[in-house]
């Protein structure tokens, strides 16, 4: 499964229960996440999403560390199983 086509279930099961997924674009900072997650419970994660099993880019590992370091919930997604994980922990199920 290619990288789009995992984004594009992620986004398919985020708006299943109730989330929003919408495409993060920050120009001028490079390798900032994928996806900002907006769930119905007033919590918003980020998750960036990968072809199955490559891993982040150094940019990307840098946005990693400073979005948990200052308490945020930061993802790597690439594969089916990690969208149903994903989705079972951020809708309590």
């Amino acid at each position: 499964m290619c990288e789009s086509a995992i984004e594009a279930r992620l986004v398919r099961e985020v708006e299943r229960i109730g989330g929003l997924a919408p495409k993060w674009v920050s120009p001028g900072n490079n390798g900032v996440t994928d996806r900002l997650v907006i769930l119905p419970n007033g919590v918003t994660v980020y998750v960036e999403t990968k072809a199955p099993g490559k891993p982040l880019k150094p940019l990307q590992r840098k946005w990693a560390k400073e979005l948990t370091k200052r308490g945020h919930r930061h993802y790597k997604i690439d594969s089916v199983e990690d969208i149903d994980r994903f989705i079972a922990e951020v809708s309590g199920g």
